[in-house]
């Protein structure tokens, strides 16, 4: 005799658990505004959604780039002197890829959670034997990077950082920061570098489970595009 068991497999199946969605992208720059970003001194912020590209030869004096309908602006701090800008939302576990420029002799530099600094500065050119702790690249007075992969300033260059954030438990942390990989245009920097405490000029100089990201705007110009963060699930 046949008999019917797709009322018992449709149950079977309505008591397994259900299985998390992997983590969505977050691009926290509109290519509109600055909507989303908060100022570390709004009064001294050079920070704009700008329709220009920097002159690398002169980083002060941005020259106007001939624009389409399609073009967006970059995320840029347009000149020395101004303040840093981060997230609203906060993180811990990513994955960040994002492009920046940086004109001749500026510096700038990418804070993870606001506190752990992947430098950025022209070093194009140094050799990698000369290559210091705040050169393009390092982790800021921790590691120097292992070669130097800088392009030419006013050339577009390329951050992938996978980062994990500290371990609290009770309010007390268990585990450090970690760098687990920073490529720089396709070449790998730093893997497994454990942060044993936060860069000098974080956002709050503290450490937490979550935290933004900022970029520091008080030394000199620099532009970003193409910003995203992945949350990232580690397994157990």
């Amino acid at each position: 005799m046949f008999r019917s068991f797709a009322p018992a497999v449709v149950l079977g199946l309505a008591l397994l658990p259900a299985r998390a969605a992997d983590p969505k992208p977050v691009e926290p720059f509109n290519q509109k505004d600055l909507k989303g970003w908060a100022l570390k001194d709004e009064k001294k912020s050079k920070w704009e959604a700008y329709w220009y590209v920097m002159n690398p030869a002169k980083p002060t004096e941005p020259k106007k780039q001939s624009v389409t309908p399609t073009d967006r602006p970059y995320l840029v701090n347009t000149a020395a002197g101004g303040t840093d800008i981060y997230t609203d939302e906060k993180f811990g576990d990513i994955r960040l890829e994002i492009e920046f420029m940086v004109p001749e002799g500026s510096n700038s530099g990418v804070y993870l959670m606001g506190e752990y600094e992947v430098q950025v500065i022209d070093s194009y050119g140094k050799p990698d034997d000369k290559l210091t702790q705040s050169d393009l690249g390092a982790l800021y007075r921790v590691a120097a990077p292992k070669t130097n992969a800088s392009k030419k300033p006013g050339e577009w260059q390329k951050f992938v950082i996978d980062f994990r954030a500290p371990r609290f438990e009770g309010g007390k942390k268990v585990a450090n920061a970690k760098f687990v990989k920073v490529v720089l245009n396709d070449v790998v920097l730093h893997e497994n570098v454990e942060m044993k405490q936060q860069t000098p000029g974080g956002l709050t100089g503290k450490e937490a489970p979550t935290g933004p990201l900022k970029f520091q705007g008080d030394h000199g110009p620099v532009a970003f595009r193409n910003i995203k963060i992945t949350p990232v699930i580690v397994k157990k």
